[in-house]
């Protein structure tokens, strides 16, 4: 459901890569209970692009979140997931600066794994609905469907 773009100028090991998009999904399926198989990130070496502020040229790394936004997602909620975003890039890649982080509420539909996807925060209901066919995809031997069975039967 969201997506997430790791812009970054710092040579990361494929260790980090691994590690922050583990914990963006971990941070974004807490704070907005997105189960994390549809929390999607993509990570880019922009190192050799040309960026800019302030109409000058300036090299920095970043985040950027395409999300699903509605009254459920308070501006607070925002705030700790970027707080907690830019902790894990401290912890993750220690000694570089994570410059920006910045979420656009631009998802209104869409469809992932064959699903229609739930307006924010509709997601409780949503997986309620459809917990039938994420049980047969799992059972049918679909790993991804096994490990969202999993995470939810640990959830309240």
């Amino acid at each position: 459901m969201p997506a997430y773009e790791v812009e970054h100028i710092t040579r990361l090991t494929d260790d980090q890569k691994d590690q922050l998009a583990e914990a963006i999904t971990k941070i974004h399926s807490q704070q907005f209970s997105t189960p994390k198989l549809f929390v999607n990130v993509r990570i880019t070496d922009v190192s050799n692009h040309r960026t800019y502020v302030a109409g000058k040229q300036y090299k920095s790394n970043r985040i950027f979140a395409y999300v699903r936004h509605g009254p459920s997602r308070t501006q607070s909620d925002y705030d700790a997931v970027s707080n907690a975003l830019e902790e894990a890039w401290n912890t993750i890649v220690p000694g570089t600066e994570l410059r920006l982080v910045m979420f656009y509420g631009a998802i209104v539909a869409g469809m992932e794994a064959g699903l229609n996807i739930p307006p924010a925060g509709q997601d409780a209901a949503w997986i309620m609905e459809n917990w039938d066919k994420f049980v047969e995809r799992a059972d049918a031997g679909d790993e991804h469907f096994k490990d969202l069975v999993e995470e939810y039967k640990g959830r309240n």
